[in-house]
């Protein structure tokens, strides 16, 4: 499954992918390739077919002929240059393009055309400040048989190359995750030009095709002296030629690859670097990856565009459940909400919201309602005139940004904001503002996090070391953990209750009916991880008095530690948001409150620091 990265973008997204006129790519950008090369080996030996950018070609090549120097040496002409006194000038870092100039397509492909050993496994070299990654693929052609008018005799012809490999040269300092994305997109290639090459022998013909334009361009060049870059005109005649400089330009902007080899093999590819930006910084691949291992039932799919964008950047042969997905997505529905309405597995729906969010195409929230507290990100375009607020002017007439943020620069309910003398219009209009601003990641959303804090004793009034802390001594099962999930039926919800599947495992199941001997002892069972001196202060608590509440304190005790939201305990325990508040009101004295964002999802919403 991949996407369009252009189709369907309104024109100010489309102005964030496109590069710009006067300087194509950021220079020094790590996540970013510095060239892309195509170099094969065969019976005629070591051959660089294509590389881009193209290298520079000297306007007085009898000026680099009059001085004589190895063939294998680098070329250093801004090493050695002085200014008119004498002193050696500062040196600037060196441009992308220079990075790689010093390497003559006779030195690419002599070390990047591999031995047959080397092939199908990961190749990475790294030389001074450029780091060559690729992946080696041997062909293995079938013997062609060929009948000649003349002679009838069968003859048969084997294929002169025997290998290729697709480079992208990296800076040396390059991530070690964007290394492992280049190793992969050149995996995708080869894989697909060795099947293609196997079907219609499309990459030998491309390669000869590559190769007769350089002989011609050599031959030019000998003829009239003037040089010229023989890949400027492989571009216009060879379609792998132009498909490998597709590659490198979406690298360098979107960070979304989408080939088709020799118009046949589709070849998609996301980089996540370039995807997941927010102020200026990247997500890394690897915090993604747990969030997206940590998504919950009760959490919301916020789709970054509309629904018609989307449908138009999907392929023709696209999963239907996708299609499916997205015309059922929400930003108030929980994802078991959703499989609900869209008829679909919970872990169907799990799955594709990942693939979304990896590419891009939406990002995990919990589903609005009026009690989520928001407020502005630190990280927000407030600027008057920014164009965000030109946008925000568009689709909403009549409001501007920067109010409607200032009314975010202290923590918020939705609740808040409703008018019962208002139309329902307005409070629809309400929701899609706030929508509006949590996918451009103007606004984050604080959540309700309890940890049990008892006071010490006069006696002690020093934490001592031999206690383990509360985490450790706290029993009763984490429900943060994936293998915790029950993929249950979903039932409905009532005031944004996020309801639970079967708790057989849970120790909330206790029996009703007063203050029987055996609730007496469960209860003193999930008390017992406390120390004696805990167990006091909270028996002392005058809430503590009623079995109920007591009961409902110790069954909730192992969410007292700081990693459970209030949402959270909410659908783990099937329980409703003012049953808690009125128990955390009850056991104020040891419960200490604090509100910040969920890890699980705030990584899309403000960067890693």
């Amino acid at each position: 499954m991949m996407f369009n990265p252009l189709a369907g973008l309104p024109d100010d997204r489309k102005s964030m992918y496109s590069p710009s006129q006067n300087s194509v790519y950021k220079t020094g950008d790590k996540t970013s390739p510095i060239s892309v090369i195509l170099v094969s080996s065969g019976s005629r030996g070591n051959k660089l077919l294509f590389r881009y950018p193209f290298q520079r070609v000297a306007e007085c090549p009898s000026s680099l002929t009059a001085k004589q120097r190895s063939p294998y040496a680098l070329n250093t002409s801004g090493d050695g240059l002085e200014d008119q006194d004498g002193d050696s000038r500062e040196q600037s870092p060196l441009t992308d393009e220079q990075l790689v100039a010093g390497f003559s397509d006779i030195i690419l492909a002599t070390i990047l055309a591999t031995k047959s050993d080397m092939c199908g496994k990961k190749f990475e070299l790294k030389i001074d400040n450029v780091r060559f990654v690729g992946h080696p693929t041997l062909l293995q052609h079938p013997p062609i048989i060929q009948v000649s008018k003349t002679d009838p005799s069968p003859k048969r012809e084997m294929p002169t190359m025997i290998l290729f490999n697709v480079v992208f040269a990296l800076r040396a300092n390059a991530d070690p995750s964007v290394i492992s994305c280049m190793h992969n997109l050149s995996r995708r290639i080869a894989i697909a030009l060795q099947h293609e090459e196997r079907r219609c022998q499309y990459l030998t013909r491309e390669a000869k095709l590559m190769l007769a334009v350089q002989d011609e361009i050599t031959t030019m060049t000998e003829t009239d002296g003037s040089p010229q870059s023989p890949f400027r005109q492989i571009l216009p005649k060879c379609k792998l030629a132009r498909d490998l400089k597709e590659a490198y330009d979406s690298l360098c902007t979107t960070g979304v690859v989408r080939l088709h080899i020799n118009n046949w093999l589709e070849v998609s590819f996301c980089l996540p670097h370039k995807i997941h930006r927010i102020g200026g910084n990247y997500i890394p691949p690897e915090a993604l990856e747990r969030s997206l291992k940590a998504i919950r039932p009760y959490h919301a799919l916020l789709l970054l565009e509309s629904e018609k964008a989307l449908l138009t950047q999907l392929p023709l042969d696209c999963s239907p459940a996708m299609v499916r997905l997205i015309k059922t997505c929400s930003a108030v529905k929980n994802l078991q909400q959703l499989a609900q309405d869209a008829d679909l597995a919970l872990l169907q729906i799990f799955q594709i919201a990942a693939h979304l969010v990896y590419w891009g195409k939406a990002i995990i929230i919990y589903p609005l309602c009026e009690n989520n507290v928001y407020m502005l990100s630190p990280h927000a375009n407030i600027c008057l005139y920014s164009p965000l607020a030109e946008q925000f002017a568009q689709q909403f007439p009549g409001h501007d940004l920067p109010s409607m943020l200032a009314k975010f620069s202290l923590p918020v309910s939705l609740a808040e904001f409703r008018n019962p003398l208002e139309a329902p219009a307005q409070e629809a209009q309400l929701i899609q503002m706030v929508v509006w601003m949590l996918q451009r990641r103007l606004l984050i959303q604080l959540h309700t996090y309890v940890c049990l804090l008892v006071p010490p004793s006069e006696d002690e009034p020093g934490f001592r070391d031999e206690d383990p802390p509360l985490a450790a001594r706290v029993g009763g099962r984490s429900l943060s953990t994936p293998s915790a999930l029950s993929f249950g039926s979903p039932t409905s919800s009532d005031d944004m209750t996020l309801t639970s599947p079967s708790m057989d495992n849970s120790s909330a199941e206790l029996l009703p009916g007063g203050d029987s001997p055996l609730n007496k002892r469960m209860t003193e069972t999930l008390l017992a991880s406390l120390s004696e001196h805990e167990r006091q202060v909270i028996l002392n608590i005058p809430a503590a008095q009623n079995p109920e509440d007591l009961r409902m304190f110790a069954r909730l005790l192992h969410y007292f530690r700081g990693h459970h939201h209030l949402e959270e305990i909410m659908y783990n325990e099937n329980m409703r948001r003012s049953q808690l508040k009125t128990l955390f009101d009850k056991f104020r004295s040891v419960l200490v409150v604090t509100n910040h964002e969920d890890p699980i999802i705030s990584i899309f919403q403000s960067p890693m620091e």
